[in-house]
């Protein structure tokens, strides 16, 4: 593989954003394109190794900055939640600035804009399923130990982007009343949702090198191969 990562810098609404972006410089054409969305810490060097995971696979990826420029925390920031909280109380904002995100990696001249999909991790996960609830342009969409709070404003209907949901069973932020009610609005709003759960595993599942006091919010290995593995027959039949 000669897989190359260039970083990107975007602009969108509060931004510009910087992202970084990888596919396989071996590979002819235009390909299918994922975009790759972070957790609570923001854009990282984790986000970047999905990326390339993703180029290896064929696909040209996009790790996303939906927090700005610059502004990263890491699990010892003092407020590590306060990007993300900024876009929690205001998911119009959330739902452009991951619109803008979409449009950079469809812009790439690697991209096929016809043929993208979506995956995020914890809050990214909240992420993919926005996208989704609003109707941006994928065609599918895997959220990974995801947050499952839908926002205020209306879903589209029917929900044309295809959802894999990938779910610790002992995730105390999402835990079974709030699963089954995620499967409740996809139903509702006419989606194609398949939901994995794993268990003995909780949130931040794939979260390699995580250090936690918390048995529920902690890297489990099993949960975290097998949903990969999930995740690649998914954009198979996504991009078929």
């Amino acid at each position: 593989m000669a897989i190359v990562r260039q970083t990107l810098v975007y602009d969108g609404p509060g931004g510009p954003f910087e992202g970084v972006a990888a596919w396989d410089e071996r590979q002819e054409g235009r390909r299918p394109a994922v975009l790759v969305i972070p957790n609570v810490l923001g854009q990282k060097e984790a986000d970047n190794l999905k990326a390339e995971e993703l180029a290896k696979l064929g696909y040209v990826a996009l790790a996303a900055d939906v927090f700005g420029q610059g502004r990263r925390k890491t699990h010892e920031s003092e407020n590590t939640a306060e990007y993300m909280n900024e876009l929690n109380a205001d998911r119009a904002l959330l739902r452009d600035r991951l619109s803008a995100s979409l449009a950079a990696l469809k812009g790439l001249p690697q991209a096929d804009p016809d043929k993208v999909a979506a995956i995020g991790f914890c809050f990214g996960g909240k992420c993919v399923l926005d996208m989704a609830r609003a109707g941006l342009p994928i065609l599918g969409g895997v959220s990974f130990h995801g947050v499952y709070d839908r926002p205020g404003y209306a879903n589209v209907t029917p929900i044309a982007a295809k959802l894999l949901v990938c779910h610790g069973w002992e995730d105390p932020i999402a835990p079974p009343e709030k699963t089954v009610a995620l499967a409740q609005e996809l139903t509702e709003a006419g989606a194609d949702w398949q939901l994995h759960a794993y268990g003995h595993a909780g949130h931040a599942f794939t979260d390699f090198g995580r250090k936690s006091d918390n048995p529920r919010v902690a890297y489990e290995p099993r949960a975290d191969r097998r949903s990969w593995q999930a995740m690649v027959n998914f954009l198979e039949e996504v991009f078929a």
